[in-house]
């Protein structure tokens, strides 16, 4: 938790270490998805990944940012931080639960 709240403290005590974690996942990524392109046969289209940016993929990155960055927890380390008996996480895991719920009822609703 530290080292997330470290790297989002640009005008504090600013932690680079999380950025090489994040440029793995980019070099792991990268060869795959370059090679998944190049391929004749596209995957379904339901496989494939939305590449437009738009106001929903704004809205939603900044709301996923705002909660990683006041809790400190993404969402697979604080569903595995209950293992190792963190009871600060109790807190975060009712506001996630609540807020995937809202944004299948955000996504479902009749659109004008």
């Amino acid at each position: 938790m530290r080292s997330v709240l470290g790297f989002l403290d640009f005008a504090g005590d600013w932690d680079p270490s999380l950025a090489l974690v994040m440029a793995a996942a980019l070099a792991v990524a990268a060869p795959g998805l370059a090679w998944a392109r190049r391929r004749a046969d596209p995957p379904p289209a339901e496989a494939s990944p939305r590449l437009a940016i738009d106001k929903t993929l704004l809205v939603g990155s900044a709301l996923f940012g705002i909660g990683w960055g006041l809790s400190g927890y993404c969402p697979g380390p604080a569903i595995a931080s209950l293992a190792s008996g963190n009871h600060d996480v109790l807190w975060f895991l009712p506001a996630l639960a609540l807020g995937g719920w809202l944004q299948r009822r955000w996504a479902a609703r009749p659109s004008r």
